[in-house]
C-alpha cells in the first residue's frame, strides 16, 4: 500500500468523524438554501435589489456555516481546507453583495456563477475524500455537480431575463438545499452509529 493510500485511509475516517460532529451545520446550510428558494418562488415579482439581498443573506449564512464547520471540526487542518474555502467564498460573496446592492443583473450573475462552480468543485473533492468511509457520498457529489452545472448554465446564458433568473436561482437553491439536508441527516446517523 502506498504512503498516499495509507494517508487517505487514515484521513478519511477522521474527516468523516469531524463532519459528523458538525452535521447540524450542513442542516443549516440546506435549510437556508430551501428558504431562499421558496421565498424567491413565492414572490417572483421581487425587484432585483431584493433578490440581490436575499442572495447575499443566503451566501453569508452558507459561508459562515461552512467556515464554522472547518474551524470547529476536530480534524487536522489539511483535510478541512476545502470547507474553509467554500466558507470564505460564501462570506465574500455575501459581503460584496451587501456592499453593492445596486449591481447589475450581469454582475450578480457572474458572482453567483463563480461561487456555484467553486463551491461545487470543493464539495466533490470533499466527497471523494469521504467515499471509502461513508455510504451515499453521492449526495454530496450530486449537490457539487448540481452547483457546477448551475454555474456553467449561468455563464452560458447571461442574458436571461430577471424572472427566469429568479426561477433558475430558486430551483437551484431548493434542490441544493434538499440534497444538503439529506447529507446532514446521513452524517447525523453516522455520528450516532460511530458514538
Amino acid at each position: 500500500m502506498s504512503v498516499q493510500a495509507t494517508s487517505s485511509a487514515v484521513v478519511a475516517p477522521v474527516l468523516l468523524h469531524g463532519l459528523a460532529k458538525n452535521w447540524w451545520l450542513f442542516l443549516i446550510r440546506g435549510i437556508a438554501a430551501i428558504v431562499f428558494g421558496v421565498l424567491s418562488f413565492a414572490w417572483p415579482g421581487l425587484t432585483l435589489v431584493t433578490l440581490i439581498l436575499f442572495y447575499g443573506a443566503f451566501a453569508l449564512v452558507d459561508g459562515i456555516s461552512a467556515l464554522v464547520a472547518a474551524i470547529t471540526g476536530r480534524v487536522s487542518a489539511a483535510p478541512r481546507w476545502w470547507l474553509a474555502i467554500i466558507g470564505i467564498l460564501g462570506i465574500g460573496a455575501g459581503i460584496l453583495t451587501f456592499m453593492w446592492p445596486g449591481l447589475t443583473a450581469l454582475i450578480l450573475l457572474i458572482f453567483i456563477a463563480c461561487w456555484s462552480v467553486a463551491s461545487g468543485v470543493f464539495q466533490i473533492i470533499g466527497a471523494i475524500q469521504l467515499r471509502k468511509v461513508i455510504d451515499n457520498e453521492w449526495l454530496l457529489i450530486l449537490s457539487g455537480a448540481l452547483s457546477i452545472a448551475f454555474g456553467v448554465v449561468l455563464f452560458l446564458m447571461p442574458g436571461a431575463g430577471a424572472l427566469a433568473l429568479i426561477w433558475l436561482i430558486a430551483s437551484y437553491a431548493i434542490v441544493f438545499g434538499i440534497l444538503t439536508v439529506a447529507f446532514a441527516f446521513r452524517l447525523r446517523r453516522h455520528q450516532h452509529h460511530g458514538a
